[in-house]
């Protein structure tokens, strides 16, 4: 089998392709970075290559529909549980779609494929900013405050973070001898934690507390 200058400029833009997503990996020190990425695109460029020459007219994309399902082991590596949050989804898609991008290069749609890239690029430049907005307004705090165990007490907390419209999302109380831990994972503006965080401050009841 000759190698045609098609497929030479076909796993050259690969790289292209896999070097600009994988920079941006790079730069954010994600877990798949530079080189992963321009292997994962050149390597589903190659598999649809040979898919299309070895599959001839009967059955032309049976290895490339194999990546899919490949790829997305590999992407499964770089997902990790840390406590209530789920770390590594961006860089795992990022994977699936290098693929993606490497399979639309070896198939020759170079169109598609160049402005596939350049959306995938402003979702992983731009959006970033748009989610720091939407922190900015949202914030989650895990608050752990210690006081006397009384069961009232217990209620004038809830109310306080009722009065300062934070959303709980979980609750738990632990008792040890005369006092009572009680720790929530809140949700809500920076405006509204500061709120809270000051009657907190002022309420001589409350022995200690941290988030």
């Amino acid at each position: 089998m000759t190698i045609l200058p098609e497929d030479l400029i076909k796993l050259l833009l690969a790289v292209l392709v896999g070097g600009l997503v994988g920079a941006e990996r790079e730069f954010r020190d994600k877990a798949a970075g530079f080189r992963t990425i321009i292997l994962i695109c050149v390597g589903a460029t190659l598999f649809t290559i040979f898919s299309l020459k070895l599959g001839g007219d009967r059955d032309p994309v049976r290895i490339a529909a194999n990546i899919v399902s490949g790829v997305g082991f590999l992407g499964a590596g770089v997902i990790l549980r840390h406590g209530s949050r789920i770390l590594g989804l961006t860089t795992a898609s990022t994977i699936w779609l290098a693929a993606a991008l490497g399979m639309g290069i070896g198939g020759g749609h170079y169109l598609l494929s160049s402005a596939a890239t350049g959306i995938i690029l402003i979702v992983l430049w731009v959006f970033p900013m748009f989610e720091e907005l939407i922190d900015k307004a949202r914030t989650a705090r895990t608050y752990e405050v210690t006081c006397q165990a009384n069961r009232e007490k217990f209620m004038q907390l809830e109310a306080m973070l009722d009065q300062c419209s934070l959303h709980v999302r979980s609750c738990q109380q632990i008792k040890r001898g005369d006092e009572i831990i009680c720790t929530w994972e809140a949700f809500g503006s920076p405006k509204n934690h500061a709120r809270l965080t000051e009657m907190l401050f002022a309420d001589a009841e409350v022995k200690a507390f941290r988030f």
